[in-house]
């Protein structure tokens, strides 16, 4: 090991579990762009409130380097990374768990210490981040840190936060690439690859997922692992055999085309060796940004998300006994990608309630005596397989109650109305599941009436409160949402955005093009092209493009590394850039060492959007076909 790469491990053993990088809703509020932030300290900002901040999982956004009079970019630049974070599972399906906060800190100076280089000046900031570790010769330039100190004590200004239930991102004012994973995660805020980092760093600290780059320093393949079997899930030094003859590891998921590409087997590499250890894809967000968490990394992000909260956030007193005469009740999380499910027992014995949130015991007759009720919530989710993920705290809950018929419930005034319901402010996506929860009283609790451009529709067995908009499979175009509270006149009411964005591509000049009848356009060249994606949609809010090639896994587009605004360069070998591959036509190669043999002949390249209500578009496809000189 040279001195260099033994001086990066002590840079990023000061920080805990560094990366390196490689590559519904309630009251939901916005800063508005134009709003100008004090320069005398800091303010908090509520981006998107979900709930109470002490039931919700917190992410913590604040930035360093940018003066009063670039809070605006700031903001410009967390938009873009919370773009990006929602269009990727499982941050996608459990939005409405998270709240988002912004510390608006004003710095004294732009910009932040050693950006670029180790000559560049240091800088008066609020955070003091700085690149190279800290200015730290012994670092890398890309690792960029923060004063966790003053970090952390700017996110003890959000109330209801604390270690427990919140994620600080800190994001510098820079173009430079450069970011880091830990207690604290950083990424620089206007580089044309940043807000891929953040989901790669919260995976790091909320998740515990580890790297699986097959090196260590930038251009230097990493050395043989000869370690045992790695506690990381994701990875392992097992045959596929042995996972499954063993059930270990990510036995569940092995043979599946995986979300990020391939098919989940056993790949060689990762933990920063090239060899003798083995990772479930090709690619992942873990070794490559751009890609997906796969089924193994986002079954822990989904444990690690829901750990963060409760699944039942209130219910019926259950601190004395309950009378046998009333309806007893609990109120429940809502994932915008599924509704979570309900089971009653009375005695262990299951009760036929189909999922509602509330049992009128006065209709089961209970015996004299004391009984035992109870209500069990569980997340069906299909991200997760593991039993014991199912079971555990963070996916399965249970309430419980001694029921004695001997007792008398005290009526009191009943109050109806609304208590919490996906926003109304902006459009829902034809995908999502949107939920209105209502007040109780103990002779029941009223009904929610659903409708749809003005039809009645039904909600999945007894569960009123949720309705999963997939089911119904709505006509593209935009429609009315509506529920009503039985026996009032309160009403709400959603625009559904069943339309989802369009995306049109840009090629640079063809040699020639060919149509055939019933194939897709094929565009001919004898070297590297270029493709610029652009999207359109019909409402606000961002869209987020992907493509894929060759059927591979699908790819965040960004523009080019180095410059936002150029188009996606793809060429038979691909370019190297701070020594990492992109853009490399056929079978993907991330590192140089990677198989560089050039890719000619006809390849499909699929497009995409996700708007921002979560429509997922079709994918459309054209050929490209490379003749070798």
């Amino acid at each position: 090991m040279t001195s260099q790469r033994k001086g990066v491990r002590r840079a990023v053993a000061r920080l805990a579990a560094v990366c390196l990088l490689a590559a519904g809703l309630v009251g939901t509020t916005q800063a508005a762009a134009g709003t100008p932030t004090s320069g005398e300290g800091p303010v908090v900002v509520p981006v998107q409130t979900t709930g109470p901040a002490d039931k919700r999982f917190n992410l913590v956004f604040m930035g360093d380097g940018y003066t009063a009079a670039e809070m605006p970019a700031f903001r410009a630049d967390l938009e873009r990374h919370l773009n990006t974070l929602w269009s990727i599972e499982p941050f996608a399906s459990y939005r409405s768990y998270i709240n988002v906060w912004a510390v608006e800190v004003p710095s004294a100076e732009s910009g932040v210490d050693c950006d670029p280089g180790l000559t560049a000046p240091a800088r008066d900031t609020a955070l003091d981040m700085g690149f190279w570790g800290g200015c730290d010769p012994d670092s890398v330039q890309r690792l960029l840190t923060v004063d966790s100190r003053k970090a952390g004590a700017l996110a003890d200004l959000v109330p209801g936060t604390g270690r427990a239930n919140r994620q600080i991102v800190a994001l510098a004012h820079s173009d430079t690439y450069g970011g880091a994973g830990g207690s604290y995660a950083t990424a620089s805020g206007g580089n044309a690859l940043s807000s891929l980092i953040t989901p790669h760093e919260i995976g790091h600290s909320l998740g515990g997922l580890q790297d699986e780059y097959d090196y260590y320093a930038r251009g230097v393949p990493g050395e043989a692992y000869e370690g045992p079997e790695p506690s990381s899930v994701h990875h392992t030094l097992l045959t596929e055999d042995q996972m499954r003859e063993q059930r270990a590891k990510w036995w569940r998921w092995l043979g599946e085309e995986s979300e990020s590409g391939g098919v989940i087997g056993r790949h060689e590499g990762g933990m920063y060796s090239t060899k003798g250890v083995w990772r479930p894809s090709r690619h992942s967000l873990m070794k490559t940004l751009g890609y997906a968490f796969d089924q193994v990394e986002r079954e822990v992000m989904v444990r690690a998300i829901s750990a963060k909260v409760d699944l039942v956030q209130d219910h019926t007193p259950d601190t004395a006994p309950i009378g046998a005469d009333r309806t007893v009740w609990v109120d429940t999380l809502h994932p915008v990608g599924g509704a979570l499910a309900v089971t009653w027992r009375l005695d262990g014995r299951t009760l036929d309630t189909r999922g509602a949130r509330t049992v009128d015991l006065r209709g089961l007759r209970v015996s004299p005596g004391t009984h035992t009720l109870t209500a069990t919530v569980t997340d069906p989710t299909p991200f997760v397989r593991d039993p014991a993920v199912r079971a555990s705290a963070a996916l399965t809950r249970t309430v419980g109650w001694t029921v004695d018929p001997s007792l008398t419930t005290v009526r009191g005034p009943e109050d109806r109305g609304f208590t919490g319901y996906t926003p109304t402010g902006s459009p829902v996506g034809a995908r999502s599941v949107v939920h209105a929860d209502t007040t109780h009283a103990v002779d029941g609790t009223p009904a929610v009436r659903w409708r749809l451009d003005g039809r009645p529709v039904a909600t999945y067995g007894r569960n009123d409160r949720d309705l999963d908009l997939r089911a119904l499979r709505i006509a593209p175009g935009t429609h009315t949402l509506t529920a009503r509270l039985a026996g009032t006149d309160e009403e709400l009411s959603w625009v559904v955005d069943a339309r989802p964005a369009t995306a049109a591509y840009e090629l640079s000049e063809p040699l020639r093009t060919v149509r055939r009848p019933g194939r897709p356009v094929e565009y001919v060249y004898d070297g590297a092209f270029t493709m610029r994606l652009t999207a359109r949609d019909d409402r606000e809010g961002a869209v987020v493009s992907q493509f894929r090639v060759d059927g591979d896994g699908w790819y965040t587009y960004y523009g080019w590394p180095t410059d936002a605004d150029a188009p996606f360069r793809f060429s038979p070998g691909g370019t190297v850039i701070d020594d990492l591959v992109y853009g490399k036509l056929g079978r993907s190669r991330a590192v140089p060492w990677d198989d560089a043999s050039p890719d000619y002949g006809t390849h499909t390249v699929e497009y995409r959007t996700i708007d921002a209500a979560g429509n997922l578009g079709p994918a459309r496809s054209f050929l490209v076909t490379l003749v070798g000189r």
